[in-house]
C-alpha cells in the first residue's frame, strides 16, 4: 500500500470515529445563529437547530450513496439499439463547496449504447447522488460523465448542467439573472462533430418545447 492510499484510509478511519453526534452538530448551529446577532432561546429559533441538521440530511444524503451502484443493472434485450438516448432536464439541487449556499438548474445527459442500455430513471438518481454534496459545478458534470462512461462503457456520453448559483446571485457580485453551462463528453460525443451536433439540435429542439 502506497503512502497516499494510506494517509486516505487513515483519514476516513478517523472521520469515522470522530463522528459527531445530533447534539454537538445542534450546538454548532446554535452557535451560527448567535454569530448573526440573533437569540436562540427565542420562541421562534427555538426548534431551529433541529430543523437544520434535519435539513442537512437531506441536502447531503449524497454521501451515504454510491452513484457507481445505481449502474450496475443494464438491460442487452434493445434490439441492438445503438443511437443516441438523452434524458434531458432533470432538476438538479446542489451546494457550493465555497460557500455552502444552493445552486440549481437543470442536467442533460445523453448516452449511445454498445450492447447495453440503463434504466432512465437510474441516471436521475446518479446526478442526485452526486448533487447532493458539497460541489463545484465542474467537477459535479464530470463526476456523472465519469461514471456512465467508466460502467456502462458506451460508445460516447455527454453530461451537460446549466445552474443558477446562488453564491454570484444573492452575495458578492449580485448577478441573479446570470447562468453557468458546464459540459463533459467522452467518445463519439468529444470526437465526432456530427454526433455532438445532433445532441446539440435535439437539446435545442427540447428547450423550445419545453
Amino acid at each position: 500500500m502506497d503512502t497516499t492510499t494510506e494517509m486516505k484510509n487513515n483519514s476516513k478511519e478517523t472521520n469515522s470515529s470522530s463522528q459527531i453526534t445530533d447534539e454537538q452538530a445542534m450546538e454548532h448551529v446554535k452557535g451560527l445563529i448567535e454569530f448573526i446577532g440573533e437569540d436562540v432561546d427565542r420562541e421562534g429559533l427555538l426548534k431551529t437547530p433541529q430543523r437544520v441538521i434535519n435539513a442537512m440530511r437531506d441536502h447531503f444524503a449524497g454521501y451515504k450513496d454510491d452513484p457507481r451502484k445505481f449502474l450496475e443493472r443494464t438491460f442487452s434485450e434493445v434490439e441492438g439499439y445503438n443511437e443516441l438516448v438523452v434524458v434531458s432536464d432533470i432538476e438538479l439541487h446542489s451546494h457550493c463547496e465555497h460557500h455552502m449556499v444552493p445552486f440549481v438548474g437543470k442536467a442533460h445527459v445523453a448516452y449511445i449504447p454498445d450492447g447495453r442500455v440503463l434504466g432512465l430513471s437510474k441516471i436521475a438518481r446518479v446526478v442526485d447522488a452526486y448533487a447532493k454534496r458539497l460541489q463545484v459545478q465542474e467537477k459535479l458534470t464530470a463526476q456523472i460523465a465519469d461514471a456512465i462512461q467508466d460502467e456502462l462503457q458506451p460508445q460516447g456520453v455527454a453530461v451537460i448542467l446549466k445552474c443558477r448559483h446562488f453564491c454570484m446571485c444573492y452575495r458578492g457580485v449580485k448577478k441573479p439573472e446570470s447562468w453557468t453551462t458546464t459540459s463533459k463528453l467522452h467518445g463519439l460525443f468529444m470526437n465526432n462533430p456530427a454526433t455532438r451536433m445532433e445532441l446539440f439540435t435535439l437539446l435545442g429542439m427540447g428547450a423550445k418545447n419545453g
